[in-house]
């Protein structure tokens, strides 16, 4: 088995168990729907427009494509995230589909939208190269990932706590940097790269907002893939001093209401040429 394939059936068996499906919905789908409008803005979706999403988990920006008047199909890898997006919005169309390899025509589609997904891809490169291919000529492609873990808080307090009392070397398959795309330059490359023009790169303030500071580590350890595979890896005795440095971080973004994290977006996007 290659690392490459080794690394593609460990994110797909993440996302297939259902209990951390239904977590990440819980907790995570809080903070990446703030930025939805903005991803839909970027891509152009508007009435009439068939919009493909992809990684669509539960299906929120397919809904949101659908209140423009645009006509919206979301896949996942997932079959479980699928059965979770078909539950919640049983008039919209889901499928389970590749992202590297699209089972749709040349020219399907006038935008192709992807919210927080490209960075659980062992091939993106090859998922914009399919977004350009089944884009009319002139559509759109609006991609969302978080910002650099120094500013998407949530995830930076995770891991730089692994990194003071652990280690981030716990054995997982080797996969793409997280935070690749997290860089203007690297997700503009991509895009001219992939053959579309005229890139845009922005970053969207958003805030995931917590009642304990201890909610952090454990909505972590259980709403996510890469980085909960990571803690779990850690050696047991090392994992009271993450617990606590984690808590530290998050103790300093305490307001009136409780812990507001800074969690920004950054959304790239191009089209493909006329």
């Amino acid at each position: 088995m290659t690392q490459d394939r080794s690394f593609a059936d460990f994110e797909r068996a993440g996302w297939e168990d259902a209990a951390t499906a239904a977590d990440y919905d819980r907790n995570l789908s809080l903070v990446t729907r703030q930025s939805i409008d903005a991803l839909l803005d970027a891509a152009a979706v508007s009435a009439g427009a068939r919009v493909l999403d992809v990684a669509t988990g539960a299906g929120y920006v397919v809904e949101a494509a659908a209140s423009r008047g645009a006509r919206p199909l979301g896949i996942d890898f997932s079959d479980t995230q699928v059965r979770l997006a078909r539950e919640r919005y049983p008039g919209l169309q889901f499928e389970c589909a590749n992202a590297e390899a699209l089972p749709f025509a040349e020219a399907s589609f006038d935008a192709v939208v992807n919210a927080f997904g490209l960075c659980h891809l062992p091939h993106p490169a090859a998922a914009l190269g399919e977004a350009i291919r089944v884009l009319r000529p002139g559509g759109r492609v609006a991609f969302s990932v978080w910002d650099l873990p120094e500013r998407a808080i949530g995830f930076g307090a995770v891991y730089a706590a692994i990194r003071a009392h652990g280690s981030l070397d716990v054995g997982l398959p080797a996969g793409p940097d997280f935070f690749f795309f997290s860089h203007e330059e690297n997700a503009v490359e991509a895009l001219r790269a992939a053959g579309f023009v005229s890139p845009s790169f922005r970053v969207v303030e958003q805030e995931w907002r917590l009642v304990d500071p201890d909610a952090l580590f454990a909505m972590v350890a259980t709403s996510t893939v890469r980085a909960a595979a990571t803690l779990r890896g850690q050696d047991p005795a090392a994992v009271p001093a993450i617990r606590a440095a984690v808590r530290a971080a998050v103790m300093a973004y305490r307001d009136t209401e409780g812990f507001a994290l800074p969690m920004p977006a950054v959304i790239a996007a191009a089209a493909k040429p006329d």
